[in-house]
């Protein structure tokens, strides 16, 4: 969790909604992703797609068996879709997402009945640190004139 909440600073200092996300395999991370949603002007450029993405490609793979996925938010109902798509095995969340989570919060995907895969969700892995940077720009961004 501590890469990526470097990652989801990078995305704060570019100037988006501070996610990061990784993909670990057997201990090592194989996928790196931030949010660019913002910078890239693109609405399904979140932390979670971008690293699984990578994560594919490291592993030439089209699905994500025996990994984890490691966010600093709870991911979103299209997030969760992919991730469920992806077949990771495990989504460890740092904060959860009242507003928009599909991870436990305002619904729970991952453990839907008519899924045929159905990953682990863990909330709350540095869900201070998380949730603190997440304040920390939103605050920041009411402020500016």
């Amino acid at each position: 969790m501590g890469e990526a909440l470097r990652l989801a600073d990078v995305a704060r200092q570019a100037g988006d909604v501070p996610v990061g996300a990784v993909v670990v395999m057997g201990g090592r991370i194989v996928g790196r992703g931030f949010n660019r949603v913002e910078v890239l002007q693109d609405a399904t450029a979140h932390a979670e797609l971008v690293a699984m993405a990578e994560a594919r490609s490291t592993l030439r793979t089209k699905i994500l068996s025996g990994c984890d996925l490691y966010v600093t938010l709870e991911p979103c109902a299209m997030c969760a879709g992919a991730i469920i798509w992806n077949r990771i095995g495990r989504i460890v969340i740092g904060a959860m997402d009242p507003k928009a989570g599909a991870c436990g919060s305002v619904m729970h995907i991952p453990a839907h009945p008519a899924m045929n895969h159905r990953p682990v969700c863990q909330h709350g892995l540095m869900e201070d640190a998380c949730e603190g940077l997440l304040k920390r720009f939103f605050n920041d961004l009411r402020c500016q004139p």
